[in-house]
């Protein structure tokens, strides 16, 4: 399995059976699978979502935002419940106009499904993190 390293942005390869094992980048040893969302922006996107073989879920969202913000806990539990499975990441679409524009995301909080890199499934509106975690499946 690669996974791409939000903070330096080398592509990792965890075998199977070691990514509930919290796994390291080998190059700045910062931890691939956390269990806690990783921020992106428009600089790290691209790299980190297109050689993650795990699926990315990306919480689009902003800080004046009060669904976006009510719904931040829930997704902190949900990358939990997540970890090995799935890789969530936030994206603040005030400080990231590029990405967000690219997803031509309208509303938020909007959560887009992304599988090598290429949208697979969304949703719009606040969910509890049962709800997040049956989601993406």
């Amino acid at each position: 399995m690669h996974i791409a390293c939000a903070h330096c942005g080398t592509t990792n390869r965890v075998p199977d059976e070691r990514l509930a094992q919290d796994p390291v980048c080998g190059r700045c040893g910062q931890a691939l699978l956390a269990g806690e969302p990783i921020e992106l922006t428009d600089a790290n996107f691209e790299a980190v979502t297109s050689r993650t073989e795990l699926p990315v879920v990306v919480d689009f969202w902003a800080s004046w935002c009060g669904p976006c913000r009510m719904m931040a806990p829930q997704f902190e539990q949900a990358a939990l419940q997540l970890k090995g499975r799935a890789l969530l990441a936030k994206v603040d679409t005030d400080a990231n106009p590029q990405v967000a524009s690219r997803f031509a995301i309208r509303s938020i909080p909007t959560m887009v499904k992304l599988q090598g890199g290429k949208e697979v499934q969304r949703t719009s509106g606040a969910m509890q993190a049962g709800q997040i975690v049956g989601w993406v499946g």
